[in-house]
């Protein structure tokens, strides 16, 4: 990494409690909205519109996380209504409570397409077991045929869980778009990798970047496949949209992502996010000098044991990898008897 670039700060250290928030500019509060582990908590912002607000990102759909919704609008955000939910994109965490804003507080939803079909897709597609073609997909990346077993025969996670109904109805972000909200216009870019057309917004009047879950302090998202599309690349797409994202950042650009601590130093970070992929292919290749599965490349992946409660995103992120050396031409691929793709690198 190239040593002139500016380290990453960190000038926001105590997060905001339930039910409370943070000023991180004029018109902008950091709120926070609890997760199960090992995440812990989403962040989410209110950007002051006036006689309103928008939202950027909302929290699962859970009991709790409505009680502190409800102590945040007649708290920090004085009562006044919400008008307004961006959606940086489509994962549970982020869109849980956007159908509800819709519903009960009469929010717009403004999002990207992608994101926006993806989330109403999978909040009607509940599973009381999982369908023949995920177990499909467990058994190509090498599942352990006792956990094969026991998620065969019992009901997955479901969006709908801790995602609310979404009505129809939703504004469309595209890249390149220009957006008012908080008494600044921003910029949109879209990213991929992590999650297909991923939402960030650039601040056009000073230096606030929206980055969610595409612009992280210090850990790096989940660049994962699923059986919706089995040879996805999403390395490919993070490597692209870091390497484009490289040309707009500033080392005073304040990023608010979707977890962690707000943070400066933008240009070091999307060195070391591109970096730490590259890392994980170059391991990958080499130890692919022999046949393997994608499970059976946890270890040269995560070089730490993998638990069940994060062995689905793993299997998810091996086999995105994966894909990308077949794809680009690194890695050839062969099924084996039981089903299991066996990658060895060219």
């Amino acid at each position: 990494m190239d040593g002139s670039l500016a380290p990453i700060r960190t000038p926001f250290e105590v997060p905001p409690d339930d039910g409370a928030a943070v000023e991180i500019a004029e018109g902008v509060l950091w709120l926070r909205l609890p997760l199960p582990p090992p995440l812990k908590h989403v962040n989410v912002f209110a950007l002051d519109d006036g006689p309103g607000w928008t939202l950027v990102d909302t929290g699962l759909d859970t009991e709790r996380t409505r009680a502190i919704w409800q102590t945040l609008l007649a708290g920090p955000l004085g009562g006044r209504p919400v008008r307004r939910v961006i959606l940086t994109h489509h994962h549970p965490d982020h869109v849980g409570l956007a159908g509800w804003f819709q519903s009960a507080h009469g929010a717009e939803l403004w999002t990207s397409r992608t994101a926006w079909l993806f989330a109403r897709m999978l909040t009607l597609d509940e599973q009381p077991l999982p369908r023949p073609e995920t177990l499909e997909f467990y058994r190509g990346a090498g599942m352990d045929a006792a956990v094969l077993a026991e998620r065969a025969a019992e009901r997955p996670f479901n969006f709908a869980d801790v995602v609310a109904p979404m009505p129809l109805g939703f504004r469309a972000l595209a890249e390149g778009d220009r957006i008012s909200a908080g008494g600044r216009d921003w910029d949109v870019r879209l990213g991929d990798g992590h999650a297909p057309d991923h939402v960030t917004l650039w601040s056009r009047d000073d230096a606030l970047v929206i980055g969610g879950d595409q612009l992280l302090p210090s850990i790096s998202p989940n660049l994962g496949v699923y059986a919706t599309e089995p040879l996805n690349d999403p390395v490919a797409g993070w490597l692209e949209s870091c390497t484009r994202f490289a040309t707009h950042a500033r080392e005073d650009h304040l990023v608010l992502p979707g977890h962690k601590l707000p943070f400066t130093g933008l240009p070091t970070r999307l060195v070391q996010l591109i970096e730490n992929h590259h890392g994980a292919l170059n391991r990958l290749i080499e130890a692919l000098g022999e046949e393997r599965t994608a499970c059976d490349c946890f270890p040269v992946l995560y070089r730490r044991e993998i638990g069940s409660g994060e062995y689905g995103l793993a299997l998810a992120e091996a086999v995105g990898h994966l894909n990308h050396l077949y794809l680009t031409g690194r890695a050839t691929r062969r099924r084996r008897s039981d089903g299991a793709w066996l990658f060895r690198s060219e």
